[in-house]
């Protein structure tokens, strides 16, 4: 953090006593603290908190959290009445943008372009006119929908396109047309889908959900983002459907496992994009993320439920 940021955070939150939080505090340190910001050592954090003196809130500096998922952890929020947040509200709009942007990108025939531009640098007006699409009225199913895929729910209807969301459990307050990940029509609307955005987070029951009998289910043609986590996708079995032309595309901004080796086969499968994690990254980052905290710590001052938080 740098430390303008950081001064900035100090004084913003002079009511409470803010622990940064990397891999190196003790359980003694965490307990001390009213309130834990970062990325907290999960055995330490846990000991805090039974210990009957731990913080008040913890937020993570992350949108994903499933290293703070476990049961006896979150039992232990239950019991000392802690606040466990996380910072998707921070991450929802960059890695929304960066979707959106793929799918443009491949709609107007972006990569195509640069890399003739790298190459042969021919002219090949009429193929590239001829493989361009519209974005108009087309289908998009994001998997793990969320305050990220209500984001770019919102960034599509520009485009009059039908989004259909998927989640763990539906709310009923989400707009759209919504499945859960356990429904029985999942693949047959998967075969409807001209873009497939995957934001599921890493969990033993997420594990390669996009296993090669899901991604066989996908729309011959169709694109395949993953802005979630790599492990939720079965690398080798979307090799082979990028390779035999099943699916159109990728977008990759995570992987299994990160950094991905430059050997790796995914590096050279026929139109996979590769980005390194960094969707979610923009140069006010930092910024935004004391904001989050300091608006978080503002209700809390006032009694009221800080925004993120995890249930």
């Amino acid at each position: 953090m740098p430390e303008a940021t950081e001064a900035r955070l100090r004084a913003g939150a002079a009511l409470f006593d803010v622990i940064l939080a990397t891999s190196g505090q003790s359980e003694a340190q965490i307990a001390a603290a009213d309130v834990v910001y970062g990325q907290p050592p999960v055995a330490a954090l846990l000991e805090a908190l039974r210990s009957g003196r731990g913080p008040r809130l913890v937020q993570l500096s992350s949108a994903g959290y499933t290293n703070y998922s476990g049961a006896e952890l979150r039992a232990a929020f239950v019991k000392s009445g802690a606040v466990l947040c996380k910072s998707s509200r921070v991450y929802e709009e960059p890695v929304a943008q960066h979707m959106l942007a793929f799918m443009l990108a491949w709609a107007r025939g972006l990569p195509e372009t640069v890399a003739n531009a790298r190459g042969p640098r021919a002219w090949p007006t009429t193929a590239i006119r001829q493989r361009s699409f519209l974005l108009n009225r087309q289908t998009v199913v994001i998997v793990g929908y969320g305050s990220i895929g209500a984001r770019l729910v919102a960034m599509c209807k520009p485009f009059d396109m039908r989004i259909v969301g998927i989640r763990q459990s539906i709310r009923g307050d989400e707009g759209i047309e919504m499945l859960t990940v356990s429904d029985p029509r999942v693949n047959a609307m998967l075969g409807q889908a001209d873009h497939v955005v995957n934001l599921l987070p890493a969990h033993e029951t997420t594990h390669h959900y996009f296993d090669a009998v899901r991604l066989a289910a996908c729309k011959r043609g169709s694109r395949f983002y993953n802005g979630g986590r790599g492990v939720t996708v079965a690398q080798d079995a979307l090799c082979e459907a990028l390779t035999s032309g099943h699916l159109s595309a990728a977008l990759l901004d995570v992987t299994d496992p990160e950094p991905l080796p430059p050997e790796h086969p995914l590096w050279s499968t026929p139109n996979c994009v590769i980005t390194p994690h960094s969707a979610g990254g923009h140069g006010d980052e930092h910024d935004r993320l004391v904001d989050h905290l300091l608006a978080n710590l503002a209700r809390l001052d006032r009694g009221e439920l800080p925004d993120d938080h995890v249930d």
